[in-house]
Parts: C-alpha cells; structure tokens; sequence
C-alpha cells in the first residue's frame, strides 16, 4: 500500500513534526489582558507590559467580553500558563492583579502612576534597539524586599516565579539583553518598576577607534594621516568622557560586539525601554480572585468577622455541592426517561412494521365473495326439491350453473367519467361561444348608438358655429366668444382576435 502523501499545510505545522524541550515548557508562561472598560493609555500599557516578560507570553492575545476566567483558566494547562495578570480600571485609579494559575494566590495592586514606553523612547537622546532583544527572558532584579511581614515574602516568591530560574554556571552572556528592576520603598510601601537594556562596551578606547572597531567607515576627508584621526585631543563626548569605575566589570566570556574578548575589562550600560510603574500591594487573597482575604491595606477585621466569613463562605460551598449533586441526578432521572421513550418507541416502529406486512398478506390472497357462497347453497337445495317431488336424480346440465369468478371485473367508471367530462367541455365551449355572441351585440348596438349621437352633435355645432360667424362679422368681432367644439371619437380598429365565427374583436 502506498504512503499517504501530506499536504502542504501539514508539511509547514512545526506543532505537529516538532514537540518543544523540556527547559521551554518547565519555563512559566503568562497571560496578560484586561476586563471591563479601560483608556486607550491602559491598553498601550497592557501591550508595553507583554514586552517586559517575552518570550514566554501571548504577546498577541485578544481576550474579548464574553471570555471569563474560566476560558482562560481552561486553556491554561494546556500552554503550560503559570500566571495570569489583569489590568482593571476604576474611576479612582487602574489595578493591577497578578493570578498564580490554577489555585492562586490573588494579588492586587493598585497602579499610581504609569509610563508608557513611546514617552520614555521619545525622552532619551539616543535610542539603540537589538534584533534579539525580546528573544530571551530579562533578569530580575529586586531591590528593598527585605522584611519579616508575610504578604512581603509572598510578593517576592510571586515575582521570582513568574521569571525562568537561571544558572549561573551554564549562562550564556550573550543571551542576555534586558533586565527588570524592582526597588520597595518602606517608607511608602510602593514598588519602582524600571525596564533597561543592557549594553556591553570596552573600556579605555576613544571615541575614534570605536568608530573604526564598528562597521561603520568614518569620514577621513579631513585629515591627512589616519594616525591624525586616532589621536586627536577633542574626540571624547562629554558624556563618554567620565565613566563610573563600579560599572567595570572583567568578562569571563567572550560577547559578540566588537572589541569584547574573555579578560578584557568592560563597561556595563543600560538604557531605559519602559514602561515605568509604581505599584502598592493592596489586597492578599486565596483562589482565583473569590477566596479568603488573607492581607488588606486599609480594611482590617476582627476575629469574629474572620470567624463569621468563614461561616457564611462553608454554607455557600455547601449548597454549591447539594445543588450540583441534585443537577446529576436530575441528568440521570432525565436519562433513563430518555432511554424508556426510546425502548417504546422502537416497539411501536416494529408493530406497526409487522401489521403492514400483515396488511399486505391479506391483499394477496384471494377471497371468495358471499353471492357465490349463496348460489352455490341455492343450488344444492333445489336438486333437492327436485328429488323430493319427482322422486329422481336431477339431470346434470339442469341446475348447472357458471360460477362467477370471485375477482369482480374494473367498472367502466373511469370510461365514463371520460365521456361525462368530455360532454361537460362540450357544453361549456356551446355556452361560450353563445355569450360572446351576445355580448359581440350588445356592443355593436351601443356603438351605432354612439355613432348616431356623435353625428347629431357634429350638426349641431356646425349650426351654432355658423350663427357666430354671422354675428361675429355684422359687430365687428366684439362680441366673439370661445365655443366649445365636441370632437368626435376616433374609431377602435379591429383586433387581431377572432371568435368562432369568423369576426374580429
């Protein structure tokens, strides 16, 4: 048997030919959104927020209204999704709340000021871009979360695992191209978000020979001598003039931009991409956003509100479970209602097969009418009354009769009601032809009728017309008035029609 050939659709699928390592679908993934109506400023941030934790995100994730999170929470385990964060806007201030898939905890902080990425691009004075920029995860790097308070472990194991853990032995430097960086204020209980790029330069070059290390070919048509161009005084930025000595680090690897080799020392320079955010936890709570309400900023409760929550939070979970246990039951009760229809309804479909088979048994056989049933008993009594009277055997051929056959021969029915109808068409053409016979009269007498109106009409205005043109020409035309001439009708023509008897019509 011959292979099966792919199409072309099959053959370019990288899911179904390739299945992805082991360190990609170990690593968390997030799903970034936002519910209810927001600005267009807090979708730009939603987008910008997608670009810090690439690659390991739906970066074109449309989530519409009729999605709930339970959508979102299905598909899940799937993309092997580990976090989820909603945007929310209130009329006081947007919200940020960061999900831990598929149990929680909740966290919810409140955003009190934002930046967007486009304004901190349009802020710097040069911007510098990677082709592999969003290709690797950032590092993360968290500053001030130092505390013996629960809710402030937990913002620091919430934000560690949303990031893939590194290995610094087996790191490659060339992968990394961004860092996160996250400073805790104590004395305001808020968070600084920053986002940088990092850039590699070697350090003790001028200005010049960096130019001549990178592939662009500097403009010499100035100088006479390249050793000119390579020591001259004023080549130095301000900016590029003072470096900070901490920023000096001495590679272990080798980098791919140029004049970055294993022991040399090199700067470390990071550029701002955005977006900026300042955060304040808020709101600790257990599941998927209902649960228990572990930490709040400004609402705190006794222990007998704790206590009666918790009361009221069993009941409802309580019913929840009666009233689930009671739908499956009422499936079931509905199921074999179902199923008992079925059965009986299969039956009533075979009895009924079998009285037609019946039914048509019964047809096919032939069946002896009652007339030569009598007969056949009228003949057997008078042969014997014959032998009672006479006292002898009646001859054969005297009370022999034919007997009629017990199929009954088709009646001329349909013979005559062919004759009958044909004689009605004929009746009905004789009624026809006679109507429009006298309707053919009736209109050529109210014609001649028209005919000698319209010619007595035509003498009569001839007259009067004469009389005014007498009268006209003895005053001079003074007393002129405008008759009104009746103009005869013009004559129909005859039609194209003709009856049976020859006319037009």
């Amino acid at each position: 048997m011959a292979r099966k050939r792919r199409g072309r659709c099959v053959k370019k699928n990288k899911q179904l030919t390739s299945v992805e390592p082991e360190h990609l679908t170990r690593a968390p993934h997030s799903f970034i959104f936002h519910r209810g109506t927001v600005g267009k400023y807090v979708s730009s941030l939603v987008k910008d927020f997608r670009k810090i934790v690439e690659p390991f995100t739906a970066s074109n994730l449309k989530a519409r209204r009729k999605n709930s999170l339970k959508d979102f929470v299905s598909v899940s385990g799937l993309l092997h999704v580990s976090h989820m964060m909603v945007f929310t806007c209130s009329p006081e201030s947007p919200y940020l709340r960061l999900v831990r898939l598929p149990r929680g905890p909740t966290l919810t902080f409140k955003i009190h000021d934002y930046v967007l990425a486009r304004d901190v691009a349009s802020s710097l004075k040069k911007q510098y871009s990677h082709p592999r920029l969003y290709q690797t995860a950032p590092l993360l790097i968290m500053n001030g979360f130092s505390g013996e308070s629960s809710q402030l472990k937990l913002m620091v194991a919430s934000f560690q695992s949303m990031f893939p853990v590194l290995n610094i032995s087996k790191i490659n430097l060339n992968n990394v191209h961004r860092c996160l960086l996250l400073n805790y204020n104590s004395n305001t209980n808020t968070i600084d978000v920053r986002h940088y790029m990092i850039r590699v330069t070697p350090v003790g070059v001028s200005k010049s020979v960096k130019k001549l290390l990178s592939s662009k070919v500097p403009n010499l048509s100035r100088f006479s001598d390249i050793a000119d161009f390579v020591e001259k005084a004023d080549a130095l930025s301000e900016s590029e003039g003072e470096d900070d000595p901490n920023s000096h680090v001495e590679l272990p690897q080798d980098i791919r931009s140029r004049g970055n080799i294993v022991g040399n020392t090199s700067a470390i320079r990071l550029t701002e991409l955005g977006p900026r955010l300042t955060l304040q936890l808020i709101k600790v709570e257990t599941g998927l956003m209902d649960g228990e309400v572990l930490y709040h900023e400004y609402i705190h409760k006794t222990e007998e509100e704790k206590a009666e929550i918790l009361r009221r939070r069993e009941e409802t979970k309580k019913l929840k479970l009666k009233r689930k246990q009671q739908q499956m039951e009422n499936v079931k009760k509905k199921e074999a209602i179902k199923e008992e229809h079925k059965k009986k309804s299969l039956e009533g479909m075979k009895k009924k097969k079998d009285d037609k088979v019946e039914i048509v048994k019964e047809k096919s056989e032939p069946q002896i009418s009652p007339d030569v049933e009598d007969e056949n008993v009228n003949e057997d009594d008078d042969a014997e009354w014959y032998r009672k009277e006479v006292g002898k055997e009646p001859e054969p051929e005297l009370f022999q009769h034919k007997p009629k056959s017990a199929l009954k021969r088709k009646s001329d029915s349909l013979h005559n009601n062919w004759r009958t109808k044909k004689i009605k068409k004929e009746v009905k053409s004789v009624k026809w032809s006679d109507q429009q016979d006298e309707k053919w009269r009736n209109k050529k007498v109210k014609w001649n009728d028209q005919q000698d109106g319209r010619k007595r009409a035509r003498s009569t205005n001839f007259k009067n017309n004469k009389s005014n043109r007498k009268g006209n020409f003895k005053t001079g035309g003074k007393n002129k008035r405008k008759q009104t001439i009746i103009q005869p009708r013009r004559k129909r023509k005859q039609g194209s029609r003709v009856t049976k008897d020859g006319r037009r019509y």
